[in-house]
């Protein structure tokens, strides 16, 4: 039977839960285990998709097209596990799903409660994972705080899980805030206890309770205090301190032996951890001599979250190429015409990352447009290659009103629309193209500089494509066409071979980097901005 482990956190929103999971899942995997790993969340949307990312953040897509909390992206980052739609659910599917059966007659004239109808389809979940992937354990985290209402059935649910799996199979962990009152110099225990006594009053004991503070917590009696008043063994009260860099978690945990705690709590019989890889990739960051500024251009940049996968890419390929790099946040609704010169003069690489809507579009393709003509190495991921196809088509081609159908859909020169026909064979989830996607790669690109291959598959998460009609007339004037679907349809990459590097993708690559594997695109765009860098402390 698969181990169950439950992350669930109190106090205060945003310690860290997803971290502590994706950490122990890496140290899990690092001792020979399979690890699966999932996020119940309780808003009662049934995705993330069509939330505002200022509400969320970005929406992470998995290889089977779901769409899902971000949290999955650090599971995956850390686990290096592909994850799949059976890892994240919200309260808006569970309720869905019932209504629906309720509908269909399935319940057979039942009255429908929360108990049993709502926190049975949250367990079959639960359960639905561990069919799927075979793991030997799954680590569940549980969205929210401790005393939320709409948290209220997935934590029953969890009890009943760790009921019915017995007690050797299920692990709880509780990760609360401890703060430090810098006008008496002490951190303080009592929000932990509080938060304890309300998980408890669900019918849930934590065995492990991970303490997350800004400071050091120096004084043992904080830990004696909480392991007494929260029932938990000494050794099962752990520090999570704030650290400057991520990938640093596992390192800080496992020198508190958190993996060893799980596997003597559950049973588990495992090797020791194997951390060498992981210890080499942090010594890689700790010790980068250089530095490059990239300006990440987008209209959500107010709360980084919303471009959280691509700034993580970034940092990724900097980590390989000994590079610390510096991200300049730059809202596209401001950028004119006036200023891009003096916007862009401290860059060395501009990314243009996804997004929906029109909403600073024109501040988008004066940036493609600048990268363009002052050889500033450009990466244009899902619209950002659309606009750096918009902004070729009027400054080339000469085509004034050339525009997306998403933004004009009356536009004579709409070199980016919906493709007629394709839909037909494509999990849209409404009207999106989502999940993984082959895609082949000519030779003589930059693309197949970056990756090597003839053949790739990477991530999707958009409705409009390239243009067909287009497709000669660009070509014919300088865009390369530097990625096809295997039948040569859809255009999935576009470049211009005359600068150093200037890639436009229709898909996501940042959903594919991992801090120890960073994907070839960013690695593409890193190389040639270090370049530039180069270049400008040389004049």
């Amino acid at each position: 039977m698969a181990k169950f482990i439950f992350v669930t956190g109190g106090v205060v929103s945003g310690l860290g839960k997803g971290i502590t999971a994706a950490s122990l899942g890496r140290l899990l995997k690092s001792r020979g285990l399979k690890v699966a790993a999932q996020k119940l969340d309780p808003y009662i949307n049934v995705d993330p998709g069509t939330m505002s990312p200022y509400q969320h953040g970005e929406v992470y897509v998995t290889e089977d097209g779901a769409e899902t909390d971000l949290d999955l992206g650090h599971y995956e980052r850390f686990i290096d596990e592909d994850l799949n739609r059976f890892s994240n659910l919200t309260t808006g599917k569970v309720f869905s799903q019932v209504i629906n059966k309720e509908r269909r007659g399935e319940y057979l004239g039942n009255t429908v409660q929360y108990i049993p109808h709502i926190t049975n389809e949250i367990k079959n979940f639960i359960y639905r994972l561990s069919k799927e992937t075979s793991a030997d354990v799954i680590i569940t985290e549980i969205g929210g705080t401790i005393g939320d209402i709409e948290s209220q059935p997935f934590l029953e649910a969890i009890r009943q899980v760790s009921l019915e799996v017995g007690k050797e199979n299920a692990l709880f962990i509780h990760v609360t805030l401890v703060p430090y009152l810098r006008a008496s110099g002490e951190h303080k225990s009592k929000p932990t206890q509080h938060s304890v006594k309300e998980l408890r009053s669900m019918g849930i004991s934590p065995d492990i309770i991970v303490l997350r503070s800004d400071e050091p917590i120096e004084d043992e009696s904080i830990f004696k205090k909480i392991s007494n008043f929260c029932n938990v063994k000494p050794d099962c009260v752990i520090e999570n301190k704030t650290i400057s860099v991520l990938y640093e978690a596992p390192l800080m945990l496992e020198k508190a032996h958190l993996s060893d705690i799980v596997c003597r709590e559950l049973h588990i019989d495992a090797p020791a951890c194997d951390l060498t890889e992981w210890k080499a990739m942090c010594e890689k960051i700790a010790h980068r001599t250089k530095t490059v500024t990239i300006g990440m251009v987008g209209k959500y940049v107010q709360l980084h979250d919303a471009y959280l996968s691509v700034a993580e890419a970034l940092k990724h390929a900097g980590y390989d190429l000994s590079a610390n790099v510096e991200i300049q946040w730059i809202d596209s609704e401001s950028l004119t015409e006036e200023n891009a010169a003096e916007v862009f003069s401290t860059l060395q690489g501009i990314i243009v990352p996804g997004g929906f809507g029109n909403r600073g579009i024109e501040g988008k393709i004066i940036a493609a447009n600048y990268a363009r003509t002052h050889n500033l190495p450009y990466l244009g991921i899902c619209l950002g290659m659309q606009i750096a196809v918009i902004e070729f088509a009027k400054n080339v081609l000469g085509y004034a009103d050339a525009t997306s159908g998403e933004f004009d859909p009356f536009s004579a020169h709409k070199v980016i629309d919906f493709i007629p026909g394709q839909s037909d064979q494509i999990d849209k989830g409404g009207t999106l193209r989502l999940g993984s996607y082959p895609c082949m790669i000519p030779e003589n690109t930059k693309m197949y500089q970056c990756y090597g291959s003839t053949m790739i598959h990477e991530r999707h998460r958009h409705r409009y494509e390239f243009n067909n009609d287009y497709r000669n007339e660009m070509s014919s004037a300088g865009m390369k066409i530097s990625g096809l679907s295997p039948d040569n349809r859809l255009v999935e990459a576009v470049e211009i071979p005359e600068n150093d590097f200037f890639v436009g993708v229709q898909f996501h690559p940042e959903f594919k980097s991992r801090p120890n594997k960073p994907h070839p695109l960013f690695i593409g765009l890193l190389r040639a901005a270090l370049k530039e860098a180069d270049n400008g402390q040389k004049e």
